[in-house]
C-alpha cells in the first residue's frame, strides 16, 4: 500500500474514523491495531503517552511492516519537533497534536508527512493552513463548540478539512451531527476501543465495533 502524503490523507478521509489508542504492552497494541485494520480502519493514531512510548511504537511499526503492510501507523499527542522527528524516524506516516506548533509543521513538511494540529479557533485553523496542514484537528471537539463550531468555521472558510477528537461517539446520533456539520474524519479513543473490550481482551469485539463505525459513517455520508 502506498504511504505517501496524499495516499495517507486520502486513507484517513476514506475510513472516516481514526482509532486513537495507546497501551504500554507491545503485544496488546499489535492485537488491537490488527483488529482495527481488519475492521476497515487502516490508519491508526498511536498516542505518545508515558515513558518509552516511542519504543513501543517502534516495535509495533516494525511488526506491521512485515505482518500487514496495509496498516498506516500515525502518532498523536505530539507537541514539539524533536518528538515528531523521533516518531517519523520510527515509521510514523502522519502526525497529530493537541496544539499547533510551527516547528512540527516544518519537520513534517520537509518529509512530506501529514500534520494535523489541534486548533480551537478560526485564526488557529487559518495559521495551520498557512503552515501547510491539509486536515486540521479540532480539539477538544466538544469543548470548543462541537458541530456548531465546525459549521460556523466552514461558512467563511469552506475549503477547510476538519477532524475533531474529543466528544465524538461511535453512535448514529453523534456521527450524524458531526458529519452533518461538514467534518471529513474524526478521531475516537476510549469511546471506540473501550476499557471493557480491552479488559476482556475482546479483539473480535473491537474489530466488530470499528467495522460498524466505518460502515455507519459511509451510510451517513451517502445521505448528506
Amino acid at each position: 500500500m502506498n504511504k505517501d502524503r496524499m495516499s495517507v490523507l486520502a486513507g484517513m478521509i476514506d475510513q472516516g474514523v481514526i482509532p486513537v489508542f495507546y497501551h504500554s504492552d507491545v503485544e496488546v497494541c499489535k492485537k488491537v491495531i490488527q483488529a482495527c485494520a481488519n475492521g476497515g480502519a487502516k490508519c491508526i493514531e498511536f498516542t505518545n503517552r508515558g515513558d518509552f512510548a516511542a519504543h513501543v511504537f517502534y516495535e509495533v511499526t516494525r511488526h506491521f511492516d512485515k505482518a500487514d503492510p496495509s496498516v498506516i501507523m500515525g502518532v498523536g499527542s505530539i507537541v514539539d519537533a524533536p518528538t515528531a522527528g523521533i516518531y517519523i524516524a520510527n515509521g510514523a506516516k502522519f502526525i497529530v497534536g493537541p496544539i499547533l506548533n510551527a516547528d512540527v509543521a516544518k519537520v513534517c513538511n520537509r518529509r512530506c508527512i501529514p500534520y494535523s494540529p489541534g486548533c480551537g479557533s478560526a485564526s488557529e485553523i487559518s495559521y495551520a493552513q498557512e503552515l501547510g496542514c491539509e486536515i486540521v484537528k479540532v480539539f477538544p471537539g466538544s469543548s470548543v463548540g462541537g458541530p456548531e463550531f465546525v459549521k460556523n468555521v466552514l461558512g467563511p472558510m469552506p475549503w477547510t478539512k476538519i477532524m475533531p477528537t474529543g466528544g465524538v461517539e461511535p453512535t448514529e446520533e453523534s456521527l450524524r451531527k458531526w458529519y452533518g456539520a461538514g467534518i471529513v474524519a474524526c478521531g475516537i479513543g476510549s469511546n471506540l476501543i473501550t476499557k471493557e473490550l480491552l479488559a476482556n481482551a475482546d479483539y473480535a469485539g473491537i474489530e466488530a465495533r470499528v467495522r460498524d463505525t466505518v460502515k455507519l459513517i459511509r451510510t451517513i455520508r451517502q445521505k448528506n
